[in-house]
Protein backbone atom coordinates (compact mmCIF):
# COMPACT_ATOMS: atom_id res chain seq x y z
CA UNK A 1 0.00 0.00 0.00
CA UNK A 2 1.15 3.51 -0.62
CA UNK A 3 -0.05 6.94 0.43
CA UNK A 4 -0.28 9.39 -2.45
CA UNK A 5 -1.66 12.86 -3.15
CA UNK A 6 -4.40 13.58 -5.66
CA UNK A 7 -1.93 15.59 -7.77
CA UNK A 8 0.42 12.60 -8.04
CA UNK A 9 -2.29 10.24 -9.28
CA UNK A 10 -2.15 9.48 -12.99
CA UNK A 11 -4.73 11.16 -15.22
CA UNK A 12 -6.61 7.86 -15.44
CA UNK A 13 -6.59 7.42 -11.64
CA UNK A 14 -7.86 11.00 -11.11
CA UNK A 15 -10.66 10.53 -13.65
CA UNK A 16 -11.67 7.28 -11.96
CA UNK A 17 -11.70 8.86 -8.49
CA UNK A 18 -13.68 11.84 -9.83
CA UNK A 19 -16.22 9.43 -11.39
CA UNK A 20 -16.56 7.68 -8.01
CA UNK A 21 -17.13 11.05 -6.35
CA UNK A 22 -19.88 11.88 -8.85
CA UNK A 23 -21.51 8.48 -8.29
CA UNK A 24 -21.34 9.00 -4.52
CA UNK A 25 -23.90 11.80 -4.87
CA UNK A 26 -26.52 9.32 -6.14
CA UNK A 27 -26.45 7.17 -2.98
CA UNK A 28 -29.77 6.09 -1.49
CA UNK A 29 -28.86 6.18 2.19
CA UNK A 30 -31.87 6.95 4.43
CA UNK A 31 -30.55 4.80 7.31
CA UNK A 32 -26.81 5.33 7.61
CA UNK A 33 -26.73 8.76 5.94
CA UNK A 34 -23.33 7.67 4.59
CA UNK A 35 -22.75 8.08 0.85
CA UNK A 36 -20.27 5.86 -0.97
CA UNK A 37 -19.30 5.98 -4.62
CA UNK A 38 -17.21 3.53 -6.61
CA UNK A 39 -15.89 3.52 -10.15
CA UNK A 40 -14.47 0.46 -11.90
CA UNK A 41 -12.15 0.77 -14.91
CA UNK A 42 -12.38 -2.11 -17.34
CA UNK A 43 -9.29 -3.29 -19.18
CA UNK A 44 -10.75 -1.85 -22.38
CA UNK A 45 -11.01 1.63 -20.80
CA UNK A 46 -14.72 1.77 -19.90
CA UNK A 47 -15.81 3.16 -16.54
CA UNK A 48 -18.69 1.69 -14.53
CA UNK A 49 -19.93 3.52 -11.47
CA UNK A 50 -22.08 2.60 -8.52
CA UNK A 51 -23.33 4.04 -5.26
CA UNK A 52 -24.63 2.43 -2.11
CA UNK A 53 -28.32 1.53 -2.02
CA UNK A 54 -29.73 0.89 1.44
CA UNK A 55 -32.84 -1.02 2.38
CA UNK A 56 -35.02 -1.26 5.49
CA UNK A 57 -34.14 -4.97 5.48
CA UNK A 58 -30.49 -4.09 6.16
CA UNK A 59 -29.05 -7.29 4.72
CA UNK A 60 -30.52 -6.31 1.33
CA UNK A 61 -28.32 -3.20 1.22
CA UNK A 62 -25.77 -3.13 -1.62
CA UNK A 63 -22.46 -1.31 -1.40
CA UNK A 64 -21.17 1.04 -4.09
CA UNK A 65 -18.45 -1.37 -5.21
CA UNK A 66 -20.93 -4.20 -5.75
CA UNK A 67 -23.34 -1.79 -7.42
CA UNK A 68 -20.63 -0.93 -9.98
CA UNK A 69 -19.76 -4.62 -10.45
CA UNK A 70 -23.41 -5.52 -11.10
CA UNK A 71 -23.78 -2.60 -13.52
CA UNK A 72 -20.75 -3.75 -15.52
CA UNK A 73 -21.84 -7.39 -15.41
CA UNK A 74 -25.23 -6.42 -16.88
CA UNK A 75 -23.28 -5.15 -19.90
CA UNK A 76 -21.17 -8.31 -20.09
CA UNK A 77 -17.98 -6.65 -18.75
CA UNK A 78 -16.01 -8.59 -16.13
CA UNK A 79 -12.36 -7.72 -16.78
CA UNK A 80 -10.99 -4.75 -14.84
CA UNK A 81 -7.80 -2.91 -13.93
CA UNK A 82 -8.78 -0.53 -11.14
CA UNK A 83 -11.49 0.56 -8.73
CA UNK A 84 -11.78 3.89 -6.89
CA UNK A 85 -13.77 4.40 -3.69
CA UNK A 86 -14.77 7.61 -1.92
CA UNK A 87 -17.36 8.40 0.76
CA UNK A 88 -19.01 11.21 2.72
CA UNK A 89 -21.24 11.42 5.74
CA UNK A 90 -24.42 13.47 5.74
CA UNK A 91 -22.94 16.01 8.14
CA UNK A 92 -19.21 15.29 7.86
CA UNK A 93 -16.41 14.60 5.45
CA UNK A 94 -14.36 11.46 5.99
CA UNK A 95 -10.91 12.20 7.36
CA UNK A 96 -9.56 8.75 6.52
CA UNK A 97 -9.92 6.76 3.33
CA UNK A 98 -12.94 4.51 2.91
CA UNK A 99 -11.97 0.95 2.10
CA UNK A 100 -14.15 -1.88 0.76
CA UNK A 101 -16.07 -3.96 3.29
CA UNK A 102 -15.37 -7.68 3.54
CA UNK A 103 -18.10 -8.71 1.09
CA UNK A 104 -16.89 -6.17 -1.47
CA UNK A 105 -13.30 -7.33 -1.01
CA UNK A 106 -14.45 -10.85 -1.82
CA UNK A 107 -16.30 -9.74 -4.96
CA UNK A 108 -13.34 -7.60 -6.07
CA UNK A 109 -11.00 -10.54 -5.44
CA UNK A 110 -13.13 -12.72 -7.71
CA UNK A 111 -13.03 -9.99 -10.39
CA UNK A 112 -9.25 -9.93 -10.09
CA UNK A 113 -9.12 -13.67 -10.77
CA UNK A 114 -11.43 -13.29 -13.77
CA UNK A 115 -9.33 -10.32 -14.96
CA UNK A 116 -6.09 -12.26 -14.57
CA UNK A 117 -4.43 -9.45 -12.61
CA UNK A 118 -4.26 -8.03 -9.12
CA UNK A 119 -6.88 -5.26 -9.15
CA UNK A 120 -5.63 -1.81 -8.10
CA UNK A 121 -7.79 -0.23 -5.35
CA UNK A 122 -7.74 3.56 -4.98
CA UNK A 123 -9.25 4.65 -1.66
CA UNK A 124 -9.85 8.30 -0.79
CA UNK A 125 -11.08 10.62 1.93
CA UNK A 126 -13.95 12.93 0.95
CA UNK A 127 -11.73 15.92 0.18
CA UNK A 128 -9.19 13.74 -1.64
CA UNK A 129 -6.51 14.95 0.77
CA UNK A 130 -5.74 11.41 1.90
CA UNK A 131 -5.45 8.68 -0.72
CA UNK A 132 -4.13 5.15 -0.41
CA UNK A 133 -3.47 2.88 -3.36
CA UNK A 134 -3.47 -0.82 -2.67
CA UNK A 135 -4.22 -4.04 -4.46
CA UNK A 136 -7.05 -6.40 -3.70
CA UNK A 137 -4.56 -9.09 -2.68
CA UNK A 138 -3.13 -6.70 -0.07
CA UNK A 139 -6.65 -6.01 1.22
CA UNK A 140 -7.66 -9.68 1.18
CA UNK A 141 -4.54 -11.75 1.78
CA UNK A 142 -4.96 -15.47 1.19
CA UNK A 143 -8.28 -14.76 -0.54
CA UNK A 144 -10.45 -17.63 -1.75
CA UNK A 145 -11.82 -17.48 -5.26
CA UNK A 146 -12.92 -19.51 -8.27
CA UNK A 147 -9.40 -20.74 -9.00
CA UNK A 148 -9.36 -22.41 -5.56
CA UNK A 149 -12.41 -24.40 -6.69
CA UNK A 150 -10.75 -25.40 -9.96
CA UNK A 151 -13.02 -23.10 -11.99
CA UNK A 152 -11.70 -21.97 -15.38
CA UNK A 153 -12.76 -18.32 -15.41
CA UNK A 154 -11.60 -17.63 -18.99
CA UNK A 155 -15.08 -18.21 -20.40
CA UNK A 156 -16.40 -15.39 -18.17
CA UNK A 157 -14.01 -12.75 -19.52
Amino acid sequence: MKNITYEKLSVIQRKLLDAAEKAMKTAYNPYSHFMVGAALLSQDGKTFTGSNVENAGYSATICAERSAIVSANAKGIRVFDKVAIIAKGETFDTKDVTSPCGVCRQMLFELSQISGKDLEVIMSSTKKDKIIISTIKELLPLGFGPKDLGIDVKKFR
